[in-house]
């Protein structure tokens, strides 16, 4: 089976004239930790090699492209902390997060944008390819949401690897905040090592309090 290309960016830039960016997020199941998503415009003409779904890589390979698309393509990176989760819920937690990358893109790229394509400021209509079966309520870009559209579009599958990568990162700093969940290893999904912790060390200020067993340990 053939991986990711750039048949969904050809079809929307055809009809459009526009820039797209793929959009994907990760850590909207575990426990702990915040969630994270990434917008990617990747430049054709300095792409890294080997970007897929981040799944289908292994840590050693994701972190090498993570470098190579940081070096290469237009990035942004939008942040939902636990706080947000547990007030808003997941899903409206990961919309921010998806509108927050978008703004950080957007804020990228206007400072990229130099002539002869135009003034810096003004950019061409950005549209973007969402993985998964819904775009955010009043997103302000053109949205296409794609079912596994990390392994379909390579903008999208850049974004996976992004926030992939970066999520990790940070799980393995509150991880030498907070030893003994191996978040370093389980990225603060619920294994059976992280309820086992749950219960021997309690519930820590990064901990998910509005999903289970964090809630029921708090009961």
């Amino acid at each position: 089976m053939s991986g990711p290309d750039f048949s969904i960016e050809d079809e929307i830039e055809g009809e459009t004239g526009g820039i797209v960016a793929g959009i994907d997020e990760a850590g909207r199941g575990p426990w702990a930790g915040p969630v994270v998503a990434a917008a990617v415009v990747l430049d054709r003409a300095r792409m890294a090699d080997g970007v897929n779904d981040s799944k289908k890589l292994s840590p050693t390979r994701r972190a090498k492209i993570f470098d190579a698309i940081c070096a290469s393509a237009s990035v942004g990176i939008g942040v939902a902390e636990v706080a947000e989760i547990d007030a808003m819920n997941i899903l409206r937690a990961n919309d921010l997060a998806m509108r927050r990358a978008m703004e950080a893109l957007v804020s990228t790229l206007l400072s990229e944008t130099p002539e002869p394509n135009g003034p810096k400021g003004k950019l061409r209509e950005i549209h973007t390819v969402i993985d998964g079966g819904r775009a955010p309520p009043e997103f302000p870009w053109p949205a296409r949401a794609v079912v596994g559209g990390d392994g379909l579009s390579l903008s999208v599958a850049a974004a996976s690897i992004v926030a992939k990568v970066t999520r990790d990162r940070i799980m393995d700093g509150l991880a030498k905040l907070h030893p003994g969940y191996f978040w370093e290893t389980n990225r603060g999904y619920g294994t059976s090592a992280h309820r086992e912790a749950l219960l021997r060390l309690g519930v820590t200020p990064h901990h998910r309090i509005s999903f289970k067993p964090v809630s029921d340990i708090l009961v």
